[in-house]
């Protein structure tokens, strides 16, 4: 899970006291009896575990911090008594350097045999940050510092066609914000805003693995559409696509890409145009109405519980979708390593290191760092 427009941060596990308490009572609790490794399979699947987590925040956009928060699995069986994909039920909180706080919990369902996926979010954020305009200009060398706070909720639901790859479903998402310059800006900028719309999702996903795959596509289109007789101030468009492949074959080197474009509409919020999104950049510092990205990672196992990754990204963020000729771009290198955390769900957990144009970042990661 990687501080993004809905809250999205990397996850950091900390629970070996607890595993080193319980394995003297259940010594059989946090090993694998396939190869006796350290993997919490049977605590989160067949225990009902929660798992407790501390996190780290290393985004370059609000400074260091940390994080706390609790995952609970909910394992659940097919009438033939076989494991099926678990519910998840996060909640927590966080707090930085730079005095950036939020806290919210969230419901991840996987519903009828994976043929309906749901998604219930509510969280709220006071969260500073520097505005750099939008697709270049005199405040890339300027920056405004600002508050964001915001209280968000969201509702989303897709449905699997048949027994396809294919899904199709929709959302409903809520934003109470206000943002407070700490210098003055001119006063036609929307500043304090509801902003209620909906949402028109289509995907195409094969993956071998939700949470860590290594093979299949993962292909997204979403239209959002914020309206005024729903209760939002202004009305504003937003459409998303993101395209992320992985080509595993013989699970020694694990190749993935990933393309990711964006567009906003010109009376869409500052706080919401979309920005690069790439390890190693700092959250929203190169925004604009049209951003396009590509960055490739590359998974070498050394054995089957662990592998190093090196991955690489560009992306550009441009005023508008008709002059492509001036904008801002960035890009991103960086190195890092998986564990099999729980070997029969197939997820691992690892730490990147990430070096942008002007920052470094370091990124801890709870199944793909690709994972939304």
């Amino acid at each position: 899970m990687t501080f993004r427009n809905n809250f999205t941060i990397t996850l950091f596990i900390l629970i070996g006291f607890i595993g080193f308490a319980q394995e003297k009572k259940k010594p059989k609790t946090f090993r694998d009896s396939i190869d006796n490794a350290f993997d919490l399979s049977r605590f989160l699947m067949d225990l009902h575990g929660v798992l407790p987590i501390v996190m780290p925040i290393t985004e370059p956009a609000v400074g260091f911090g940390a994080a706390v928060a609790g995952l609970y699995f909910l394992p659940s069986v097919d009438k033939k008594g076989k494991k099926k994909t678990s519910d998840i039920i996060a909640i927590g909180g966080g707090y930085t350097e730079n005095k950036t706080w939020f806290a919210g919990g969230a419901y991840i369902g996987f519903w009828k045999k994976d043929h309906i996926r749901y998604r219930g979010v509510l969280g709220y954020g006071n969260i500073n940050l520097a505005f750099y305009g939008v697709g270049g200009g005199w405040l890339e060398q300027n920056p405004l510092d600002y508050t964001i706070q915001s209280l968000f909720f969201l509702q989303q639901a897709v449905f699997r066609i048949k027994d396809s790859p294919f899904f199709i479903g929709g959302k409903y998402q809520l934003t109470k914000t206000k943002a407070i310059f700490f210098k003055e800006l001119e006063k036609d900028r929307n500043l304090d805003l509801i902003n209620s719309g909906v949402g028109l999702i289509t995907e195409f996903e094969n993956y071998d693995n939700i949470f860590s795959p290594t093979k299949g596509s993962r292909i997204h289109l979403s239209l959002d559409q914020n309206f005024e007789f729903l209760g939002s101030d202004i009305d504003f468009t937003k459409l998303n696509f993101y395209s992320n492949s992985y080509f595993g074959k013989h699970g020694i080197w694990t190749p993935g890409i990933r393309v990711a474009s964006n567009y906003s509409s010109d009376s869409t919020p500052f706080y919401a145009k979309p920005y690069i999104e790439l390890r190693g950049v700092p959250a929203m510092r190169y925004q604009g109405n049209f951003t396009i990205l590509v960055e490739t990672e590359h998974e070498f196992a050394i054995n089957n519980r662990w592998s190093v990754v090196g991955f690489a990204g560009i992306g550009s963020a441009y005023k508008s979708i008709e002059d492509l000729s001036s904008g801002s771009s960035a890009w991103n290198t960086g190195t890092g390593f998986r564990y099999l955390i729980a070997r029969l769900m197939g997820l691992k957990m690892g730490l990147d290191v990430a070096k942008g144009p002007e920052d470094w970042g370091v990124y801890v990661t709870f199944g793909s760092a690709w994972l939304r």
